[in-house]
Order: C-alpha cells, then structure tokens, then sequence
C-alpha cells in the first residue's frame, strides 16, 4: 500500500520550519529555494539576490537542467526584509507544462513572508558575528602587543590580523615619506608582499589629503582608480585605506585591499574595520611607551652600575695600587719588590678593564656606538662568539678625539682581520686588544696603534701564541 502524499499545509509548515531555524545566510537562503520548489512541484526554483555586493551572493539555485522559458510556466514573487527588497523567487517547469495557480502563489507568499524575517535574522546573526570576530581580533592584537610575542614587529602583527579579519587580499602598513607621499613598509599577503615593499604614493595624489589628514578612504576598484598611483595597484580591486591614529597623532595608513573583481566592503564592514585600526594605533602607542620605559629602566640600571663601577670599584683600586706602589718604594722591600710590581700592573690592567667597560655600559645598546672606542668594543663583542671567548680590550689615550675617522676605518678593517685569524686558530682561551695615542713610530711620528695578541696555536715557530700589530699616521 503506497503512502498517501502529505496534504500542501503540511508541505508549508515544514518549509517555513526549515527556513525558520537556519541562522547561517546562505543556508537560509538554500533552504527557501529548495522549500519553494518543494512546495510548488516546479521542476526548477532560483532566488535572484538584488544587491550581491550585500552578500556576495547574487543567485541561488536548485540543481537540475534550466527549462526552456519561451514554453515553461514562470512564478516570481519578491522577498522583502524589513522595507527593503532583498531578491526574487524565480519558479519554473511544473509537471507536463501545467501553469502554476493561484493557490501555488499564495504557498509561496506565506514562505516569502516567513524568508524575509529568516533572512533578516540570519542578517543580524552574521553582524554579530562579524562585530565579535573584529573584536576578538583587535583585543588579540593588543595583548600581542603589549607582550613580547608579538614586541618583535608590531607593524605585521597589525597587518597580518586585519587582513585576516576582512578576507582582504593582503593588509599593508604605509608611513608618510620626506617628499610628502606615503610608502609601504610593512605587507602582509599570501602571494607576494616583498614585492609590494617600498611602493609609493607619489605627493600631489588626491588621496594624500584624506590618508595624511586621518580621514578613512574607500575604494570600489583600486585598479582603476585615478586616486591610487602604486605601482601594485592593478592587482586589487575594492580597497579599505584606515587611520592608525591615536590622541591626534598620525602612525600611518592600513591598507586592506581585496583581489580584483573581489566582493566590495560592506558598510558594517567599513565600520568594523575602521573601529580595529582605531584600537590597533592605541595598542601600537601604548606598546611604543611600554618599549620605552623598560629602555629607560636599561639606561637608568647601567648609569647605576657604572657610577657604582667608578666611585666604588675604580677608587678602591685605585687605592690599594697606590698603596701597594707606597709599599714597594719602603726600605727592606727588596723581597717583594718584584711581587709588588706585579701586583701593581695587575691593578692598573683591571682600571683600564673596568673603565672600559663604565664607557660600554654608558652607550645606549639599541644605537649605533659613537666613537672609535665605542666602535672597537662593539666589534670585539660581535666577535666573542666566533673566538669563544670575550676579548679584553684596553685602551690609552683620547682615541675617540685625536683619531680621524678616516684612519678608525682603517683599523677597524686590521681588527675585524686580526680577530678573524684568531678565531681560525685552535686552542685560543685568550684574547687581548689594545688601541694607544699617541703612539710613535720608529721613526718619531705621531700615530695611533691596534695591538691583537692571543694564546693559540700555531704561532711564532710553530708554538702558542700570535701577536698582530697595526699603526698609522694620525
């Protein structure tokens, strides 16, 4: 006994059942297509989205051969959302050709009815969504931030997560440039962001107010719009162009382009995004101000340690040499006296040391050293690691005055080349660097000398130690 087919209010109930518990949109909308067809017999059912840039969606259909439409039966009836009108159910192809009734029509109004409201509530799920998924972006930015995880390069961090969040093609950074344009410095894409690196807005571009003034710039079709002069822009199409500003000050531009021909931005979208950059540039901020109290933090231990280095350490050496210098010169001394001596030169090494070393802990570590001193010091460090070993490094005379920076060059390439060689010998444990000025020459000029002295193998006939000497004029 063959089942009897479900009388069409049944039919109804369970199409406006299956439209009203989807909260995604495209299922909503899958759902409505497939109920209609349902619901009708049509043999084919399509709704023809009247903005597609809304959703990105502009038809959906039910699978099937499309009929010919000079001979089959067409039913349309409109879905609205609210007071908009948000597309068309398109049926089509009922059994032997047979044209649709008026009772198909009212069906398919009550399900466009019950559409509309699934539709807009599916709507308000996805913004939700949306305004989550941004806000949950921006916070993670923030803490990454504000952390050491993300310390390294903040710029991508921020570049990375929006591009993410927008389903854009790539998320790019621009900084205003000397010329009065603005340039790419940080990209993030999965093709190729080196070769985005560097592009230009050329000043005099109309854009350059807006982006320099702090204001948002939206754009349908980067490709083609006489606004954009990167040299990158025929690849992307619609493009968000955000403020990172933050208390009036100016960071730079986020840049979120999408592929070309890609889905325009929504103006939730826009908004959301615009919200991001606001709080990405105040992370950035905070983040910057952070980085800059622990350097102070750096800068006020190291002065700490090196006036402790001076007033204390240098001084009480200084003394116990001049006490060990006094007791050396009384009579009946003539025991001690080469022990005394010793001890004395051991002092005054340690001085120079110590001294050595309040100059180094005075120069800011994230700058570039100053000074022939500064620059010796920072090649000898650089070089501990290859030798194994931390050089000593002595010097004599005002260095960083009496020698031009003509001549510093030059001994700084004799140093790299000593202390190179001397990392190519085995068994160096020992390293011993000098600098002195005025230093004289066998013939009685003035001049400055770099002395490199090691205890490896394969020196003077064949046995330890290494001795390289340098001067020049000054």
């Amino acid at each position: 006994m063959t089942a009897r087919p479900a009388p069409r209010l049944a039919r109804l109930l369970e199409a406006l059942l299956g439209v009203g518990t989807a909260l995604d949109l495209r299922d909503v909308l899958e759902r409505i297509v497939d109920g209609a067809a349902e619901l009708t017999g049509a043999g084919r059912a399509a709704l023809v989205v009247a903005d597609p840039g809304e959703s990105g969606l502009a038809e959906i259909r039910t699978p099937g051969p499309d009929p010919v439409p000079g001979t089959a039966p067409l039913l349309r009836v409109p879905i609205q959302v609210r007071d908009e009108e948000f597309g068309e159910l398109r049926l089509t192809g009922r059994p032997g050709a047979a044209p649709f009734t008026v009772e198909d029509e009212q069906l398919l109004r009550v399900l466009a009815a019950q559409a509309g409201v699934s539709i807009g509530n599916a709507r308000l799920y996805e913004t939700a969504r949306q305004r989550e998924r941004w806000i949950e972006g921006a916070a993670a930015v923030t803490t990454a931030l504000l952390t050491e995880e993300g310390a390294g390069d903040a710029l991508t961090t921020v570049a990375e997560r929006a591009r993410l969040l927008a389903g854009a093609s790539a998320g790019v950074i621009l900084h205003p440039t000397a010329e009065g344009g603005m340039a790419i410095v940080t990209a993030s894409s999965p093709d190729d962001p080196d070769g985005m690196l560097g592009a230009t807005i050329t000043p005099g571009s109309p854009v350059l107010e807006q982006l320099l003034g702090g204001e948002p710039v939206f754009i349908e079709d980067s490709a083609s719009d006489p606004r954009m002069t990167t040299h990158v822009r025929h690849r992307f199409g619609p493009s968000m162009m955000l403020p990172l500003q933050a208390g009036g000050r100016l960071i730079g531009t986020l840049a979120l382009p999408r592929r070309r021909g890609g889905r325009p931005y929504t103006d939730l979208e826009r908004l959301l995004a615009t919200q991001f950059a606001s709080q990405a540039a105040l992370a950035l901020v905070l983040a910057d101000a952070r980085r800059g109290r622990e350097r102070l933090a750096v800068y006020e231990d190291r002065d700490r340690i090196a006036r402790d280095l001076h007033d204390l350490v240098v001084q009480r050496l200084f003394a116990t040499g001049m006490m060990l210098e006094s007791t050396r010169r009384r009579p009946g001394a003539e025991d001690v006296r080469d022990i005394l001596g010793r001890a004395v030169d051991e002092l005054r090494s340690t001085v120079r040391e110590v001294r050595t070393t309040i100059f180094a802990l005075q120069q800011p570590p994230a700058d570039p050293p100053t000074g022939l001193r500064g620059r010796v010091l920072r090649e000898t460090a650089s070089a501990a690691a290859r030798l194994g070993v931390a050089p000593s490094t002595h010097f004599a005379g005002a260095v960083d005055t009496r020698v031009p920076d003509r001549v510093a060059d030059r001994l700084l390439t004799a140093l790299r080349d000593a202390l190179a060689d001397a990392s190519a010998r085995p068994g160096v444990s020992r390293v011993e660097v000098a600098v002195e000025t005025p230093a004289r020459s066998p013939a009685g000029r003035d001049g400055v000398r770099l002395r490199v002295v090691d205890d490896g193998e394969g020196g003077p006939e064949e046995g330890r130690g290494t001795t390289v000497t340098w001067w020049a004029p000054l």
